[in-house]
């Protein structure tokens, strides 16, 4: 993990879609998955980055470690207009290594649904035979 992007979004679909094109448009890899952030702490993060003052908040927000260095994410970054606020945090900042701390603790940004059971055998006449569906 070289460097983390937060993402601060005004909905979650913008969110999703930020994420998704950090890897398709961006050619991003991610270290882990995304986990979810407090919007309040994601925009305390961007002025301690940015060190500008905030011009608006925002309703969600997630982390996500990068395989990439800040150089290479950043100029991959410029490069693609993500619809939400992706702020690179190298280990050069401060809260770099907060973050780092607490990432393990986080919950993910967009939990996986339960894997999909397999459809189970029903006995016919002695033979274990999965159901067919019939058009």
């Amino acid at each position: 993990m070289n460097s983390l992007a937060v993402i601060r979004a005004n909905d979650s679909s913008k969110l999703r879609t930020t994420l998704h094109d950090l890897v398709k448009y961006g050619h991003m890899s991610y270290a882990n998955v995304p986990k979810r952030l407090e919007p309040s702490f994601a925009d305390s993060i961007l002025v301690n980055v940015m060190k500008s003052p905030l011009k608006s908040g925002c309703t969600v927000a997630a982390v996500v470690p990068l395989m990439d260095s800040a150089s290479a994410a950043i100029s991959r970054l410029r490069k693609i207009h993500p619809p939400a606020h992706v702020i690179i945090v190298s280990p050069r900042h401060k809260i770099y290594h907060e973050l780092i701390g607490c990432i393990e603790m986080l919950p993910e940004a967009f939990p996986r649904k339960h894997p999909i059971q397999k459809k189970q055998a029903i006995p016919l006449y002695g033979l274990n035979i999965l159901p067919s569906v019939t058009a």
